[in-house]
């Protein structure tokens, strides 16, 4: 099992991000790939979790080893899977969402994509009094690009999360009206967004 990957990161996609060891690019799922936007060509380190399906063999990234941590906690609750746990992960508000699992919110956990409240219940009876040593303040990392390409970027992130397109369609209505430096603040941004709805 790996625990993380050095390389340099050669690509990045709404989806996922391309990290070369090598000479081998390892393809690493990740919740916000445009975090890593201003990292383009330089070697860094993503903390990863490989997950073996019948079809298919998969690699989570996480910034930090705590992000890693709490993605584990997640998929530990019936119900979530990787890329529901994933989803959950791309809303940085890591400690928004220890909050509403130990005062049982179910209502702001069921504002993520694939969680409905039979899911945040569990996640609730679960979780609750096993997150607190988790909670970490992530680094901002920004991307420059103008702001139509990086809007876009936010919007197909958000579908590759599992959003729908009405959800994105309002969020990218709200989002037109901003002017951002980045697909990071647009993504982070919707997000907020999202959990507000």
């Amino acid at each position: 099992m790996y625990e993380y990957i050095t390389g340099k990161l050669t690509y990045i996609s709404p989806a996922y991000v391309v990290l070369d060891v090598q000479g081998v690019g390892y393809q690493i799922a990740i919740g916000n790939p445009y975090r890593y936007s201003s990292k383009m060509e330089q070697v860094l380190t993503i903390y990863v979790q490989q997950i073996i399906r019948e079809d298919a063999q998969l690699l989570y990234g996480f910034e930090t080893l705590a992000e890693k941590q709490l993605f584990l906690r997640l998929l530990s609750v019936s119900g979530i899977g990787p890329k529901s746990g994933l989803a959950i992960m791309a809303n940085e508000d890591h400690q928004g969402l220890i909050q509403a699992i130990e005062a049982g919110d179910v209502t702001y956990l069921t504002k993520f994509p694939g969680v409905g409240k039979k899911t945040a219940q569990q996640m609730v009876l679960d979780l609750k009094g096993k997150l607190a040593e988790l909670v970490e303040n992530p680094m901002s990392l920004f991307h420059q690009g103008d702001d139509e390409t990086a809007l876009t970027e936010a919007i197909e992130a958000l579908q590759a999360l599992g959003y729908s397109p009405k959800e994105t369609k309002r969020v990218e209505k709200a989002l037109e009206k901003e002017s951002y430096r980045s697909t990071d603040e647009y993504l982070r941004a919707a997000l907020k967004l999202m959990m507000k709805k």
